[in-house]
């Protein structure tokens, strides 16, 4: 199926006019199915292009199904303009057909009481409506339900603002998880706004830079002495290896520093590698593409499970795969690199932390 045929594919397009979740539900495990026939047909960046448009259009119809509820619910229209916002791999546009809710809203101007009482009902009921079309709920509390990510713009700021000039491990891994926001229904504007009052403070921000590659470099052991590759010894997945916290995350947290640095707006991983190959100032780059579209494969290949039509997955590659031995191979020069990178940038930190002692 070409991109052409798959844009015009009827399942994928009527969920957009989905008027509830259960209809919404249907429609989204619809379109899932289309998708997994197409995995591994089409190359990764395009399947999961398909997978993450689906994942937006469905936003876009679930907000749209929450402002008509809090409407009946007597709440009356939005009193303001607002934006719905996603971060994590749904933010990067690499979510996984079993991926969870991280999300956040931006409301216009600043707090007052009807908005507070609006957007308070409006961010609870809308993290319930994803989470019975089949998003669960973040572990981590990364959702619009949560006043921490449900804010007006100038809050968001003061915010943004304080994260900045703490410096210390809890606000910069905010950030971190702020820094791949991307918008997807609502204004605009307001997205762009909050996007600029964030790469604002990196600008001539040494101190920052350094705080953010503090948090990059630290990274669970994946090879042992002699390169090979660590499988976990104990547990449910004893004999497999954690794709996603073992090799996909390094890869992105290494690509996320780098942008930071350079004021690189994109979020996609894969768009913000291009974006860095522009400025000329970096080796390895098509080695770690490389490495992430292995990552990125391995990662939606991992065994899933099906219940209710909605897939789970632990994101652990199997020790039954591991026996492949070009998959085995792919992985440890992946693993290669993240530690040789991984290395690069230890060295960077302890520099900088000098300089700035």
């Amino acid at each position: 199926m070409e991109t052409a045929d798959w844009n015009e594919d009827n399942r994928y397009l009527s969920i957009v006019t989905a008027g509830s979740p259960q209809e919404l539900k249907a429609k989204r495990i619809a379109c899932q199915t289309v998708l997994l026939e197409q995995l591994n047909v089409i190359p990764i960046e395009e399947w999961l292009s398909r997978v993450n448009a689906m994942h937006d259009r469905i936003a876009w119809a679930a907000v749209n199904i929450c402002e008509a509820q809090m409407k009946e619910a007597g709440y009356g229209p939005p009193p303001c303009a607002y934006s719905f916002i996603v971060f994590g791999s749904a933010g990067r546009q690499e979510a996984t057909l079993w991926s969870d809710q991280d999300n956040g809203l931006i409301v216009e101007g600043e707090p007052d009481g009807i908005k507070k009482v609006y957007f308070e009902a409006f961010g609870v009921m809308l993290s319930d409506v994803l989470e019975e079309v089949g998003y669960e709920k973040c572990d981590g509390k990364v959702m619009c339900s949560e006043p921490l990510w449900r804010k007006t713009l100038p809050e968001w700021k003061r915010q943004l603002e304080g994260w900045m000039s703490q410096l210390e491990w809890e606000p910069i891994r905010y950030l971190i998880i702020a820094s791949d926001m991307r918008h997807v229904a609502g204004s605009e504007a307001l997205s762009t706004e909050w996007r600029e009052a964030l790469h604002a403070g990196f600008v001539n921000n040494d101190k920052l830079s350094t705080a953010v590659l503090r948090n990059t470099v630290r990274h669970k052991a994946t090879l042992n002495l002699l390169g090979q590759v660590l499988t976990e010894r104990f547990g449910d997945y004893a004999g497999g290896f954690d794709v996603k916290y073992g090799v996909y995350i390094p890869l992105v947290n290494i690509v996320r520093h780098l942008t930071l640095l350079h004021g690189v707006r994109d979020s996609s991983t894969l768009n913000r590698l291009e974006q860095l190959a522009k400025l000329g100032k970096y080796e390895h780059l098509d080695d770690i593409r490389r490495a992430f579209l292995t990552a990125l494969r391995m990662r939606v290949n991992t065994p899933y499970a099906v219940q209710d039509g909605l897939l789970s997955s632990s994101d652990y590659i199997a020790e039954s795969d591991l026996k492949n031995k070009q998959l085995l191979s792919e992985l440890r020069d992946s693993l290669l690199l993240v530690r040789r990178l991984h290395k690069a940038l230890q060295r960077q930190l302890r520099s900088a932390e000098r300089r700035q002692s």
